[in-house]
C-alpha cells in the first residue's frame, strides 16, 4: 500500500497538486480492535495495538474519508454496517463473503478480490470436470466457509456430484475439531476433499492426518490457503498435501515493487514498526532507531499483513519482538539484496496486488472528485462540481467510487460491479520436489465463470498423471442403468442390465431404452440391430424332422400303392371299390407332400399355395373315405328285400362324381379365398425375441375357416356313417377301419385349433405341419395297414370266401 501511495503521488497526471498520505493500524486479528481502529480515522481518535496493550494515540491529522481494508469478510461486515449511515466507504482486498455484494445491506462497501460464489463454483466445475461425485467437505465454522459450501452445493445439485459428509472446524477448538475431521476422512469413502479454513486450521488438520498416515487423499483448496507458504514449506505435511489442486488469488506483477522492497531500510523509516520487527526477525538484530510510539497519518487501513503476498507469509511479529528485545544492536550494513524471502519474492503477488488495485480505485475516485471540468470558470460557476482537498466528504467520493474506471501503470483496466470487479482466479497445484518441500505451479485460470485448465500439467496426490477416482460407486457402463439405493445418496446406486430389447449406449445411463420393433439388443445390450428374420428352414432341426417324416409318409403310401397294384386281382383289393382305394392312396400321399410346401421361406405364391394344397388333398382323402362308407351302407341296405335298386345309385360313375363334387366344393372355396383375400408372407413383430418371424399372415380368417369347416363337416358326416355301420356283418368290415381312423383325424383336427393359435413364431407353421402329418398318418395305419397285413403275411384269407364268411 505505502508503495502504491508513493507512485502515485510522483505520478503527475493522477491526483495533479495532491499529496495522498497513510496510516496504517494493526487489527491483530481482532474484531474489537479493527472497530475501534476504524472509528479512530474515522472519528478523529487513533487507536493501535502495540507488544502489550492498545494504547490511545492522537489523531495528529484531518479525518479519512475512505478505508482499505478488512481482510476477513466477518470484519468487512462489520465495518460496512457500522460505517454504512456515515457513508464511508471500504474498500477490502481479501473479504471474499458473498454476503457482501449485497447492494442493499452494504452499499458502502467495495472489494478487489472477486465473490467467494467464483471460487466456489470452479471448485464445482473442477469436481464435475474430473467426475468426482462422491467428495467430504471440511470448512471453518463463519460465514467464509458456511457461504462457500452453500454456493458449492448449488452448483453440483443436479449434476450427479454429492457430499458425503461436512466438518465444520473452530478456530477455538481448533485441536479438538481437527483431529475429528482426521478421522472422518480416514473413515471416509471419498478420496477427494474440498476444504474451505484458513492455513492455520489446514495444517493443524495436515498434521493430524500425517499422524494417522492418510496420505491417499486429493485435496481441493480454497483461496484462502492455496499459496500458503507456511504449508508448502512443512516437510512434516508433504505426504499429506502432494498434489493439492486450488483456486488463488490471481497472480500478477508490479513493477518497480521488488526494487522498492529491496531498497527498504530501519533508518530510512525509524517510526515504521512493522518494519523494524520483520528486520529482527531477518538479521537477529535491533535497528539503531528508537521505536516510534506512533504511526504516520493516511486516508486508509489495512492489517498489517498489507505488505505480505498472502496471509500466511506472516510472521506474528509482535510476539517476536518480546523474544528478541535483548538483540544486539544492527551494524548498518544489513541489507535487502540478495536476500530470499516470501517478503521479497514478487514474482507472484496476490494479496499485495488486490491492495495495489484498491490504493488505485481510491485514487481515481478522489481524482474523479477533485476534477474541475469547468477549471478555467469563474469560481462561482464551478463551485458545485469541485471539492478541496481538505473538505472531502465521504459521501460523495463513495459516488464516484462508484462510476470510476481504473486503469493501472501496467495497463490494467477494471471497474466495480456493484461492490465486485470481475472475478479472475488462478488455478494452482502443489508438487513436489527434490528437497521433498511442494513447490506452487500454476496449471491454470479462470475468468468469470468460464475455466481454463491445463490437466497435463497437473501432478495429483497419487504422484502421477492419473485422475483420481472419488465415487460412491462406479459409473453403469454401457447395457445397464441406474438403479437408486433405497435411503443412500444419489450418487450411490447399483448397475442394473437393461431387459432383452432394450439398450443402453452410454455412461451412467438413467434408463434403458426400448428399441423399434423391427430392431432387438446385442449380446452386451448396447445397441440395436436389426431382427433377424426366423422361418421354418430345411436346414434346421425341426425343419429336418418334419421333412423326414413327410418323405417316409409319402414313400411308404407309395409303397403301399405298389403293393395294391400288384395284388389289384384280389378280393382284398377289389372290395370297396379299388378304384377308390387308389384315389385315396394318391390323395394322402399328396398330403404328405403339401406338409413340405410349409417349410422353407415364405413367399407370396408359396403362401396361396400351401393352403390351396392343404384344404383340397384333405378334402379329396376324406371325401374317398365318405364315399367308401356309403358303398359299405349301400351294399348292406340293398340286401334288404326292395331295396335291390339302391346300388344302381352307388356304382362305379356315381362314386367317381361324388368325390368330384366333394371336391370340386373345396377348390370353389379356395379360389374365393385366394381370389379376394389370399395369405401374404408378413413379419411377425409381436413375438419379442432377437428374432423376427417370416410367416404366411393370414388376412382373411373367415376364408381359413371355411376350408377347414368344410374338412370338419366331412369328416364328421363320414364318422357317423362309419359308426352306424361299423357292427354290419362281414369278416372284414371296412366301416370299422374308417371308424377308427376318422377318430383319430377328428382328435388330431380339435387338438390342432388351441395349439395353432397359441403357438409363438415358426412354430405355428409346425403345428399346422404336424396335424396334417399325424392326420394323415393316422388314416394310412388304421385303413391299409390291416389290408396289407393279410396281402403280404396273411395271404389264405386274402379269398372271396374268407371276406363273405359271416
Amino acid at each position: 500500500m505505502v508503495f502504491a501511495v508513493e507512485e502515485i503521488n510522483r505520478n503527475s497526471t493522477l491526483l495533479p497538486g495532491v499529496k495522498l498520505g497513510y496510516r496504517i493500524l494493526d487489527s491483530c486479528f481482532r474484531y474489537p480492535w479493527a472497530l475501534q481502529g476504524a472509528l479512530s480515522m474515522v472519528g478523529g481518535d487513533a487507536q493501535s495495538c502495540n507488544l502489550t496493550a492498545s494504547a490511545p494515540q492522537s489523531a495528529g491529522g484531518q479525518l479519512v474519508p475512505l478505508l482499505i481494508g478488512a481482510a476477513a469478510s466477518t470484519t468487512g461486515i462489520m465495518l460496512s454496517r457500522i460505517l454504512g449511515p456515515l457513508s464511508v466507504p471500504v474498500i477490502s482486498y481479501l473479504a471474499s463473503c458473498p454476503c457482501l455484494s449485497d447492494r442493499t445491506k452494504f452499499p458502502n462497501f467495495f472489494r478487489t478480490i472477486p465473490s467467494d460464489i467464483y471460487q466456489a463454483r470452479a471448485m464445482a466445475q473442477l469436481a464435475i470436470r474430473f467426475n468426482w461425485t462422491w467428495i467430504g467437505a471440511v470448512i471453518v465454522n463463519n460465514d467464509y466457509g458456511q457461504l462457500a459450501i452453500q454456493v458449492f452445493q448449488e452448483e453440483i445439485r443436479g449434476k450427479g456430484v454429492c457430499l458425503e459428509f461436512i466438518e465444520t472446524v473452530n478456530r477455538e477448538t481448533i485441536v479438538n475439531d481437527a483431529r475429528r475431521a482426521a478421522l472422518k476422512i480416514k473413515a471416509s469413502t471419498a478420496t477427494v476433499i474440498l476444504i474451505f479454513c484458513w492455513y492455520t486450521d489446514v495444517k493443524k488438520l495436515f498434521l493430524e492426518l500425517a499422524t494417522r498416515n492418510v496420505t491417499d487423499r486429493q485435496f481441493l483448496a480454497s483461496e484462502a490457503w492455496s499459496t500458503s507458504d507456511d504449508l508448502l514449506q512443512d516437510l512434516a505435511i508433504s505426504k499429506v498435501a502432494s498434489g493439492v489442486l486450488g483456486v488463488a488469488i490471481r497472480s500478477s506483477t508490479i513493477p518497480g515493487f521488488e526494487n522498492y522492497l529491496r531498497n527498504l531500510h530501519p533508518s530510512h523509516r525509524p517510526d515504521d514498526e512493522f518494519f523494524r520487527e520483520f528486520w529482527q526477525t531477518e538479521f537477529g538484530c535491533t535497528p539503531g532507531a528508537e521505536q516510534s510510539q506512533k504511526t504516520q497519518a493516511s486516508y486508509f487501513s489495512s492489517p498489517r499483513r498489507t505488505w505480505s503476498d498472502h496471509p500466511s507469509n506472516v510472521s506474528s511479529m509482535s510476539k517476536e519482538a518480546l523474544l528478541k528485545a535483548s538483540l544486539p544492536a544492527c551494524s548498518g550494513t544489513e541489507s535487502l539484496e540478495g536476500v530470499q524471502h516470501p517478503f521479497t519474492d514478487t514474482s507472484q503477488l496476490r494479496v499485495a496486488y488486490n491492495v495495489y488495485l484498491a490504493v488505485y480505485a481510491a485514487a481515481h475516485a478522489l481524482h474523479s472528485l477533485l476534477s474541475c471540468p469547468n477549471r478555467d470558470s469563474p469560481p462561482g460557476n464551478n463551485s458545485s462540481t469541485c471539492s478541496s482537498p481538505k473538505h472531502i466528504k465521504p459521501r460523495e467520493l463513495l459516488q464516484h467510487l462508484k462510476r470510476v474506471n481504473v486503469t493501472t501503470p501496467q495497463g490494467e483496466m477494471f471497474h466495480f460491479q456493484g461492490a465486485d470487479i470481475p472475478a479472475k482466479y488462478d488455478l494452482v497445484n502443489w508438487q513436489n520436489t527434490p528437497e521433498g518441500s511442494l513447490k506452487l505451479v500454476l496449471i491454470g485460470h479462470v475468468d468469470g465463470f468460464d475455466l481454463h485448465l491445463n490437466e497435463s500439467a497437473i501432478q495429483w496426490s497419487t504422484g502421477s498423471n492419473q485422475v483420481p477416482v472419488s465415487v460412491c460407486s462406479e459409473s453403469c457402463p454401457p447395457g445397464t442403468r441406474k438403479a437408486d439405493r433405497k435411503g443412500e445418496p444419489l450418487c450411490c446406486f447399483d448397475c442394473i442390465p437393461c431387459a432383452e430389447g432394450e439398450i443402453s449406449n452410454k455412461t451412467g445411463s438413467l434408463h434403458c431404452e426400448r428399441c423399434p420393433s423391427e430392431f432387438w439388443s446385442n449380446s452386451e445390450q448396447t445397441a440395436c440391430v436389426p431382427r433377424q428374420l426366423d422361418f421354418l428352414a430345411f436346414n434346421e432341426t425341426l425343419g429336418i424332422t418334419l421333412t423326414t417324416a413327410a418323405v417316409s409318409g409319402a414313400a411308404v403310401t407309395t409303397a403301399v400303392f405298389v403293393v395294391f397294384l400288384y395284388y389289384r386281382k384280389t378280393p382284398m383289393v377289389r372290395a370297396n371299390n379299388s378304384e377308390l382305394s387308389f384315389l385315396l392312396l394318391l390323395s394322402l400321399k399328396l398330403c404328405f407332400l403339401c406338409s413340405l410346401v410349409f417349410i422353407g421361406r415364405p413367399s407370396v405364391w408359396s403362401c396361396r399355395f400351401q393352403q390351396a394344397a392343404f384344404g383340397i388333398s384333405f378334402v379329396l382323402c376324406v371325401s374317398c373315405l365318405l364315399v367308401k362308407t356309403l358303398v359299405v351302407l349301400a351294399v348292406f341296405r340293398s340286401a334288404r328285400p326292395g331295396a335291390e335298386t339302391l346300388m344302381k345309385w352307388f356304382g362305379p360313375g356315381q362314386q367317381r362324381g361324388s368325390v368330384c363334387l366333394f371336391t370340386s366344393v373345396q377348390v370353389i372355396i379356395c379360389a374365393i379365398w385366394l381370389s379376394l383375400s389370399p395369405p401374404e408372407p408378413r413379419r411377425d413383430l409381436g413375438f419379442q425375441g432377437s428374432k423376427v418371424t417370416l410367416e404366411c399372415s393370414m388376412t382373411s380368417v373367415v376364408g381359413f375357416s371355411l376350408v377347414l369347416g368344410y374338412i370338419g363337416l366331412l369328416a364328421c358326416t363320414c364318422l357317423l356313417l362309419a359308426f352306424l355301420a361299423r357292427k354290419l356283418p362281414d369278416n372284414f368290415n371296412e366301416a370299422k377301419l374308417i371308424t377308427f381312423s376318422m377318430l383319430i383325424f377328428c382328435a388330431v383336427w380339435v387338438a390342432f385349433v388351441p395349439a395353432y393359435v397359441s403357438s409363438p413364431g415358426k412354430y405355428v407353421v409346425a403345428v399346422e405341419i404336424f396335424a396334417i402329418l399325424a392326420s394323415s398318418y393316422g388314416l394310412l395305419i388304421c385303413i391299409f395297414a390291416p389290408k396289407c397285413f393279410i396281402i403280404l403275411l396273411r395271404p389264405e384269407k386274402n379269398t372271396k370266401k374268407h371276406l363273405m364268411a359271416r
